[in-house]
C-alpha cells in the first residue's frame, strides 16, 4: 500500500492534497464534502483587512474580556456578519471536521485588524494563511519599500499568534529566492506558491473596468513548479504549490519539485469536491507505477539542491528550450 502520508505547518496529513479557500470552504456542507471526497485539510475563504478595520473597536472590547468572550459573541447579531460569522465557520468546522482547519487573512498594511488572528486561533484554527494581495502602482514606491510592508505583517502576526503561519506570496518580486528567505526570518512557517492575482477586463460596450473570473489550468503549474524547485532544501520552511493543480499528474511534479503539499481551487470548482478521490486514486496509481512506496521517497527528487549551480542550470535549461523549439512545435501540430 502507497504511503500518501505528509506533514505541513507540523500537522500531520492523510495525504498531500488540500482543498484551497474558494467558496467550497465558506460553508460547513461544502467543507463536509471535501472531507468525505479525500482533502487532507482545508484552507477558508480569506477575511479581509478592509472588513476587519471596520469592527475594530468590537475586536478590542473581545479581547479585552479574553476568550470566554467569544462564545457570547457568536450568539449576538449585532455584529458584523462577515468577521463573526466567520469565527463561528471555524468553530463549527473545527467540531465537525476530523482533518486541519487552516484560517485565512488578506491584508496590506499592520494594524488592529491583525488582533482579530488572536479570536482566530481561539475559535481553534490549527494554522494561519496570509494571503497578502498587493499591487503597487506607485512609480514613487521602490522595491524595497513593498518588501517590507509584507515583512512587518509577517512580524506582526507572528507575534499576535501561537498556531503556524503560512504566507501565500507573488512570484513578482526582483528575487523571489531572497524574498522567501526573509519571510521565514520574519516568523512565516510555510510559503504558498503563488498568489494568483485575477486580471481586470475592459468592456467594450461600457467602456467600464470589468472583474473576469479565468480559472487555472494545468499549463499555470510551471511557474510554481520551478520556484518550489529552487527553494526546496535551500529554505528551512514547508512549501505548498498552489494554481495549476488539477490532476495526479500535476501532484506528481509539484512534488517531485519538493512540495510537502499542493493546494486545489480552480479543478475543485469545475468539477466538484469529489475530484480529490480521482486525484488520490491517480497518485497512488502513479507512485505504485513507478516503485515509490511513499510521498517522501518521491518528494525533492527533482529540485535544485542537488545542483551545483542553480543559476547556470537555469540558463541552460533556458538555451536547450530554444534550440529544441521547432521540434516541440511539430510535436505539438500532430
Amino acid at each position: 500500500m502507497v504511503d500518501l502520508s505528509s506533514r505541513y505547518l507540523g500537522l500531520g496529513l492523510r495525504t498531500p492534497l488540500i482543498a484551497s479557500a474558494s467558496p467550497l470552504t465558506g460553508s460547513l456542507e461544502g467543507l463536509r464534502r471535501l472531507e468525505a471526497a479525500g482533502a487532507a485539510a482545508v484552507v477558508l475563504p480569506s477575511l479581509f483587512e478592509e472588513q476587519l478595520t471596520l469592527e475594530a473597536h468590537e475586536v478590542g472590547r473581545l479581547l479585552e474580556r479574553g476568550a470566554g468572550s467569544l462564545s457570547a459573541a457568536l450568539a449576538l447579531d449585532d455584529y458584523n456578519a462577515g468577521p463573526f460569522g466567520y469565527l463561528a465557520l471555524v468553530d463549527k468546522a473545527k467540531a465537525t471536521l476530523q482533518i486541519p482547519v487552516i484560517a485565512s487573512l488578506n491584508g496590506v498594511t499592520p494594524g488592529t485588524w491583525v488582533e482579530h488572528a488572536i479570536l482566530l486561533e481561539e475559535a481553534g484554527a490549527d494554522a494561519l494563511e496570509l494571503n497578502i494581495y498587493y499591487v503597487s502602482s506607485s512609480p514613487g514606491l521602490g522595491g524595497s519599500e513593498v518588501e517590507w510592508r509584507y515583512l512587518d505583517l509577517v512580524r506582526a502576526l507572528r507575534q499576535t499568534i501561537g498556531i503556524p503561519l503560512a504566507v501565500k506570496l507573488s512570484p513578482y518580486f526582483s528575487s523571489v529566492a531572497n524574498m522567501a528567505r526573509q519571510l521565514v526570518e520574519a516568523g512565516a512557517d510555510a510559503l504558498v506558491l503563488f498568489n494568483r492575482f485575477y486580471q481586470p477586463d475592459l468592456d467594450l460596450e461600457t467602456l467600464e473596468v470589468a472583474p473576469r473570473l479565468v480559472l487555472s489550468t494545468s499549463e499555470e503549474l510551471r511557474l510554481p513548479l520551478r520556484w518550489i524547485a529552487i527553494l526546496a532544501g535551500q529554505v528551512p520552511t514547508s512549501l505548498a504549490a498552489s494554481t495549476g493543480v488539477h490532476t495526479a499528474e500535476d501532484a506528481a511534479k509539484a512534488l517531485l519539485a519538493g512540495a510537502d503539499v499542493v493546494m486545489m481551487t480552480s479543478a475543485l470548482l469545475r468539477q466538484g469536491p469529489e475530484h480529490l478521490t480521482v486525484v488520490e486514486a491517480g497518485l497512488r496509481q502513479w507512485l505504485d507505477e513507478h516503485k515509490c512506496q511513499s510521498v517522501g521517497q518521491l518528494r525533492g527528487k527533482r529540485s535544485q539542491r542537488s545542483i551545483r549551480d542553480p543559476a547556470a542550470w537555469e540558463r541552460a535549461n533556458y538555451i536547450t528550450m530554444l534550440a529544441t523549439y521547432p521540434d516541440q512545435v511539430r510535436t505539438e501540430a500532430r
